[in-house]
C-alpha cells in the first residue's frame, strides 16, 4: 500500500509540473500584454508596469520566479487588482464555488442512482423509458440553455426563487438545479447500464434462488458492484463541479471562482489564470486518487499491491 502511495504521489506531482509548465509557456505565447489598454497607452507607463510585474524579464527567469514562489504556495498578486493576491481571491471565491458543487453533486449522485436503478429493474418499462428520456434531456440541453429556462418558468413567468447573487438558500435553487442536470443523466445512464449487465450474474440468480428479497439483493449484492462505472466518471465530475462552473456562476451571479477566472482570461491576468488552473488542476488529480482508493473499497477483488494480490 505505501510502494502503491509513494507511485501515485510522485505521479501527481510530475503530471501537475507539467500542466503548470505547459500552461506557463502557453499563455505567454498568446500576442498582446495585459497592459494593452487605453489607459497605457504611453509606452513609458506599460514599460513601468511591465519591470514592476516582472513581465520584463527574459520567460525562463520568470518561469523560475513562478515556481519558486509557487513552492512557498504563493499565487502572486493579481495583475488588474493589484491590491489583492491570488490566494485571497482563491480564498474567497472557492468555498462558494465548492458550496454550489457540493449541493449540485448530492442532488445529482442520489436522483443519477435513483433513475439508473429504477430504469434497471424496470427495463423496457414505462419508468425505464421515462428515466431514459429525463437522461437524455440532461445531457443534450446544455447547463446555460437550462438555467435560461429555469430562470424563465420559475423566475419571472412564476417568480418563486431569486435569480442573481448567493445569498440565501432559495438563490441556491436554480443554479443547483441546472448545474445538476447534466451530471445526472450521465450518472443514470451508467448506473442503469451496469446495473442491466450485474443482474444478469450467477450470484444475483442464487441470491433470487435463496428466497433474498428483491430490496437486499439490489442494494446488498448489486449495486455495490454496479457503482464502480459511476465511480470511474465520479472523480473528473467532482472536481469540475465542486470547484464552480463558469457558465453557471456567471449567468446567476455568484460570486465564485468562475467570476475570476473569466474576468482573468478576459483582462489577460497572468497570475489570476495560473492560480486558477493550478488550483483546479491539483483538485482534479486529488479525486482521481480518490476514485482508485473507492475502486478498492467498492470491490475487494482490487489490490494495490503484488503481496495483497497473492
Amino acid at each position: 500500500m505505501s510502494t502503491y502511495f509513494l507511485k501515485r504521489i510522485i505521479a501527481m506531482v510530475i503530471t501537475l509540473w507539467l500542466i503548470i509548465t505547459g500552461t506557463f509557456f502557453l499563455m505567454h505565447t498568446v500576442p498582446g500584454s495585459p497592459f494593452n489598454e487605453e489607459r497605457t497607452t504611453n509606452e513609458a507607463v506599460q514599460r513601468n508596469l511591465e519591470a514592476y510585474f516582472h513581465l520584463d524579464e527574459p520567460l525562463l527567469v520568470q518561469y523560475g520566479n513562478y515556481l519558486s514562489s509557487l513552492l512557498q504556495l504563493d499565487l502572486g498578486p493579481s495583475i488588474k487588482k493589484s491590491s489583492q493576491t491570488v490566494n485571497e481571491m482563491l480564498g474567497r471565491g472557492f468555498p462558494v464555488s465548492f458550496e454550489l458543487g457540493f449541493y449540485t453533486l448530492i442532488l445529482a449522485i442520489i436522483s443519477g442512482i435513483t433513475l439508473g436503478i429504477l430504469a434497471a429493474l424496470r427495463h423496457n418499462g414505462i419508468i425505464d423509458y421515462l428515466a431514459m428520456t429525463i437522461a437524455v434531456l440532461g445531457i443534450s440541453v446544455p447547463n446555460f440553455v437550462m438555467a435560461t429556462f429555469l430562470i424563465e418558468q420559475l423566475a419571472v413567468n412564476i417568480p418563486i426563487f431569486p435569480v442573481a447573487t448567493w445569498t440565501s438558500p432559495k438563490h441556491m435553487v436554480l443554479p443547483t438545479l441546472a448545474l445538476a442536470t447534466g451530471p445526472m443523466a450521465i450518472i443514470a445512464r451508467l448506473t442503469r447500464t451496469s446495473m442491466l449487465e450485474v443482474l444478469t450474474q450467477d450470484y444475483i440468480k442464487t441470491a433470487k434462488a435463496k428466497g433474498l428479497s428483491p430490496v437486499k439483493i439490489v442494494f446488498k449484492h448489486a449495486l455495490r458492484n454496479a457503482l464502480l462505472p459511476v465511480v470511474t466518471v465520479l472523480g473528473s465530475l467532482a472536481a469540475s463541479i465542486l470547484t464552480g462552473t463558469f457558465v453557471i456562476e456567471k449567468i446567476f451571479a455568484i460570486p465564485g471562482m468562475g467570476k475570476y477566472f473569466v474576468d482573468s482570461i478576459n483582462n489577460r491576468d497572468y497570475p489570476v489564470i495560473m492560480g486558477t488552473t493550478i488550483f483546479y488542476s491539483a483538485i482534479l488529480i486529488f479525486m482521481l486518487l480518490l476514485v482508485d482508493l473507492a475502486y478498492g473499497l467498492l470491490d475487494p477483488r482490487i489490490k494495490f499491491n503484488k503481496k495483497e494480490a497473492k
